[in-house]
């Protein structure tokens, strides 16, 4: 058995009923990267991870960014450890959410044949809880020029179908988005459009990390989960979860990138329902929204309030 991680929760006596409001976990830790051992103990760790949740009624389960191969890759890493949405490592994460009965949100390096090319994305999995592919999203927007040497951007075929999309999860809304996607406000904006009452954003912002070139990063990446993560909550009108690493990512035991560990879940008005520590952590709450009224007084609604015509 993997080490047990610190547990924050904010729940209700009985998790939300379907329609009503979904019970949520982010699990936060850290783990090694870019190897097939790594992709084995990761799963692992999932199913692990997974049957505590179970324990816990967790209703959906999410991981962070890159999950099952470790953010660290290089061009030539990603692409021996990238599998298809039904590879072997996907059907046992499909598996485990039938086995557990807990939908679950699983980043994973996808390979895929798209307009006649192979390609690469950086992807995210999201499974029912009866193990049901409900959709697998392809990171739009590319963060840095390493990014964009191993990762196809997603949606540039019309094959794909459309980027944004909004998926029920036990009667409720879900929309993805991927780490840096969290920063452009019109991406969380178009998914609260379409529906979503819940935005679920695994990420792998860190303290530093090693490029492709062998150099460190020179700065940590920004800490959003106190500023645009609340911000967009209460813009949108619903929830909000960045899932992130903690601690130090190895390859073959070298030390490759360390993770800030701020995985928070917002409600719709800003305010902050569960946030890690950077300490290994499962963080669970239930997202109800119907406990929220509006946020301004004569009910007023920033979504039924747009002009659009005006922008």
């Amino acid at each position: 058995m993997l080490p047990l991680h610190r547990l924050l929760s904010y729940t209700l006596p009985e998790p939300p009923a379907a329609g009503a409001g979904l019970r949520l976990a982010l699990w936060q830790g850290s783990g090694i990267a870019a190897t097939p051992a790594a992709v084995s103990e990761n799963l692992t760790r999932l199913e692990h991870v997974a049957e505590r949740a179970a324990a816990l009624q967790v209703q959906l389960l999410a991981f962070p960014e890159l999950y099952l191969s470790g953010y660290i890759v290089t061009p030539e890493l990603a692409r021996a450890l990238a599998e298809p949405v039904d590879g072997p490592s996907l059907q046992r994460v499909a598996a485990c959410a039938r086995r557990h009965g807990v939908a679950m949100a699983c980043p994973y390096p996808e390979r895929a044949v798209v307009a006649g090319e192979e390609r690469f994305y950086d992807a995210i999995a999201l499974f029912g809880g009866d193990g049901t592919l409900l959709r697998n999203y392809r990171k739009t927007h590319l963060w840095g020029p390493d990014e964009r040497r191993c990762w196809s951007p997603g949606y540039r075929e019309p094959e794909e179908g459309p980027p944004f999309t909004v998926q029920a999860v036990n009667g409720i809304g879900v929309g993805l988005l991927n780490c840096y996607e969290a920063e452009f406000p019109e991406l969380s904006r178009r998914l609260a459009l379409a529906g979503a009452k819940l935005v679920l954003i695994p990420t792998a912002a860190d303290l530093w990390a090693e490029l492709s070139s062998g150099r460190r990063t020179s700065q940590a990446y920004p800490d959003v989960s106190r500023s645009l993560i609340p911000a967009n909550a209460i813009q949108n009108n619903c929830f909000i979860a960045y899932s992130n690493r903690c601690g130090v990512e190895t390859v073959e035991g070298v030390e490759k990138a360390a993770y800030l560990g701020n995985s928070i879940i917002c409600g719709p008005h800003g305010d902050v329902l569960v946030a890690a520590r950077p300490e290994p952590t499962l963080l669970v709450a239930d997202c109800v929204p119907g406990l929220y009224g509006s946020l301004h007084p004569e009910n007023t609604d920033y979504l039924a309030d747009r002009r659009p015509e005006l922008y």
